[in-house]
């Protein structure tokens, strides 16, 4: 069984293989669906994100982007407290 640095290993070694699945898995010796279930578990899962207190829109100003660890991004043009914005980058990386 594969730990799950492995697993991170293969996936985003695949990803940036440029080869096809099955021969990404025969040179690594894992079944092509062994590698399907592993990249269907890691996708991205929505989360609900309650943030509190007073959030108002910037009059102006560029606001923000979140780009996480999966290469996703968040864009906003509202200012956060950073209270609120440590949690929403938990939430969504999480």
């Amino acid at each position: 069984m594969a730990s799950k640095e492995e697993k991170r290993r293969l996936i985003e070694g695949y990803a940036a293989s440029g080869m096809t699945r099955r021969e990404y898995c025969a040179k690594h010796g894992i079944a092509v669906s062994t590698l399907d279930y592993w990249r269907l578990k890691r996708k991205p899962k929505l989360v609900r994100v309650a943030i509190k207190g007073a959030i108002a829109p910037q009059a102006s100003g560029p606001g923000f982007t979140l780009t996480l660890g999966n290469g996703r991004r968040i864009e906003s043009s509202w200012s956060f407290a950073e209270a609120d914005m440590t949690r929403l980058i938990r939430a969504a990386e999480g």
